[in-house]
């Protein structure tokens, strides 16, 4: 009975002294200035220290904050967020030649939808929420590739493909212009331009690449050479990613098999060739067996989800000494066999995941959530949404989640006064107990 009594007092006074660092580290944090999210090897780092991302995806924030009457929904997606410490937001930059554009033709914006993305940028600061802001769409919501295209055709050339938005002279003009135009943009609200703002976690080239007419590969990966370079000369302080989606492509043959299927290869993208490219920081892995594999969701679904992160995770470590977010994934709940119960265990797998990398300062990064949604906008649901507040069981595994990777992320530069050597201990006696 006293070595229990004496073990419970231990494990006890374990917990107080680390809530109690906890809330030094925090309270220090706070104080700290806002500043830019770096690279050290296959880590991020904010003032010195290591930053795990638990984050989401709101993709449509710019064109609700464009519109008076729903710009408070913006508001609310950060103030939700936040309150489960959701730390990384990735939202859309763009919003090509249709409804509400910001880029009616080429070169040519909208200011007033101008404005409700600075709005956007605001607004995350005040929660403290940086922003990976992607500069076009592959696909054709929002624009995308094929709205440049049809922005070539009636300037009268000669295009036969949407995967000519990858080579043509023309059009790597018009996206060019287009990061140029952002990048440099003075926003309105904070008065602080895009590429000095540490608001901006990082730029993300391309949602979603593809270049299907090309399976070899070469004429995405010239492209990325070129962009990746490009951004990084006008913001040389930002991170840049490129968007994928992270299958393999030809080069590395000897992992075909990880793939979700046979097509994934010949979609002209190839993960680790691609993420070898100069200017380009950190590594984009999404994940959707629901829509890779097949729509009724399985065990088999979540099997496949550690397979494919640990994969990426060791290729991040092994072959490109960076770190790699898992930057999309969820499932539908229009999926048949779909229960919030299932949902709850792929976020779970997904985060334990991230966390078994954590634990070993490996190179997984972080995750981005598809889609945190603020109540009252179901009709832009697409399967994916995820409303926190109506979503207990899954807000409190985001929470903790939220929890473990801030206790890490204080590890390796507390400033209370404990030498090294305590610091390593407390943190093998949190590993030893699998408290995180």
């Amino acid at each position: 009975m006293v070595n229990q009594e004496q073990n419970f007092s231990s494990k006890f006074l374990l917990l107080a002294v680390s809530c109690l660092l906890v809330v030094c580290i925090k309270g220090e944090m706070e104080d700290e200035e806002w500043t830019m999210v770096q690279k050290s090897g296959n880590q991020f780092v904010v003032n010195g220290q290591p930053f795990y991302v638990n984050g989401f995806n709101t993709y449509w924030l710019m064109v609700f904050a464009a519109d008076q009457s729903t710009r408070g929904k913006v508001t609310e997606t950060f103030q939700q967020a936040s309150a489960v410490g959701l730390s990384v937001c990735r939202t859309w930059a763009f919003n090509d030649g249709q409804w509400r554009a910001l880029q009616k033709t080429p070169a040519v914006y909208d200011e007033d939808v101008f404005k409700a993305l600075d709005f956007v940028v605001s607004e995350a600061k005040k929660y403290k929420i940086r922003l990976i802001l992607s500069i076009v769409n592959n696909w054709e919501a929002y624009g995308g590739k094929s709205q440049y295209v049809k922005w070539g055709k009636a300037a009268g050339l000669n295009l036969t493909s949407d995967d000519d938005f990858f080579s043509h002279p023309t059009l790597k003009s018009y996206y060019k212009a287009h990061v140029k135009a952002v990048l440099n943009r003075v926003n309105t609200f904070t008065n602080i331009t895009y590429k000095d703002d540490p608001t901006i976690f990082g730029w993300e080239l391309m949602n979603e690449p593809r270049c299907e007419s090309d399976p070899s590969g070469d004429k995405l990966q010239a492209w990325i050479e070129e962009m990746a370079v490009y951004v990084k000369s006008i913001d040389p302080k930002h991170l840049v990613e490129i968007g994928l989606e992270g299958f393999y492509g030809l080069s590395t043959p000897n992992r075909a098999h990880i793939n979700p299927n046979s097509y994934a290869q010949q979609v002209g993208t190839d993960f680790i060739r691609n993420h070898q490219v100069l200017g380009v920081d950190f590594a984009s892995v999404h994940i959707y067996p629901d829509s890779w594999i097949s729509q009724s969701i399985s065990d088999a679904h979540v099997e496949f989800t550690k397979s494919w992160m640990q994969s990426h995770i060791d290729d991040a470590e092994n072959y490109l000494n960076m770190p790699v977010i898992f930057a999309e994934f969820g499932v539908s709940a229009k999926d048949p066999g779909y229960n919030s119960t299932y949902r709850d265990t792929l976020i779970a797998t997904v985060y334990k995941t991230i966390l078994n990398s954590t634990k070993k300062g490996g190179a997984g990064g972080g995750s981005l959530l598809w889609q945190v949604f603020p109540e009252g906008t179901d009709y832009m649901d697409d399967g994916y949404a995820i409303v926190l507040s109506k979503s207990l069981s899954t807000s409190n595994i985001v929470s903790l989640h939220s929890k473990k990777l801030n206790t890490f992320n204080s590890f390796c530069s507390w400033k209370c006064h404990w030498g090294c050597r305590k610091k390593h201990v407390l943190l093998d006696d949190f590993q030893s107990r699998d408290e995180l």
